[in-house]
């Protein structure tokens, strides 16, 4: 089984916004060698998640998850994300297409987060 990760974020018109999420791709690539890990986003940057999946799907790949690099569960999540996704269940039939919670509810992240904040009163 092909499985691919792909890192799913908003976008920005500003290129360098873009910079924070290319190096958690490499993070998160750098520990998973065997797998194609990826960013894709929602609007103004490409690729979008349909072009991402539909280059993945042509490479062979079967099992995607996408992980969303948002803080919360807002419209684009709620709404945006799941009729991508149903787009792309019917686009390919045979890939298996995960979404996972966005990576700002986890409690883990969040602990990260709240730690970092406190490191700034020195």
């Amino acid at each position: 089984m092909a499985r691919a990760l792909v890192l799913f974020a908003h976008g920005a018109r500003a290129p360098g916004w873009a910079a924070p999420f290319e190096r958690l791709r490499a993070l998160a690539a750098a520990r998973l060698p065997d797998r194609s890990v990826s960013l894709a986003y929602l609007e103004l940057m490409s690729p979008s998640l349909p072009d991402e999946v539909a280059a993945l799907a042509a490479r062979g790949v079967d099992e995607v998850t996408v992980v969303p690099v948002f803080l919360g569960r807002g419209g684009h999540l709620q709404r945006d994300l799941p009729a991508l996704v149903e787009r792309l269940r019917s686009a390919h039939p045979g890939l298996r297409i995960k979404v996972a919670g966005p990576v700002g509810e986890d409690e883990a992240v969040l602990a990260a987060m709240a730690e970092y904040c406190i490191s700034t009163l020195g």
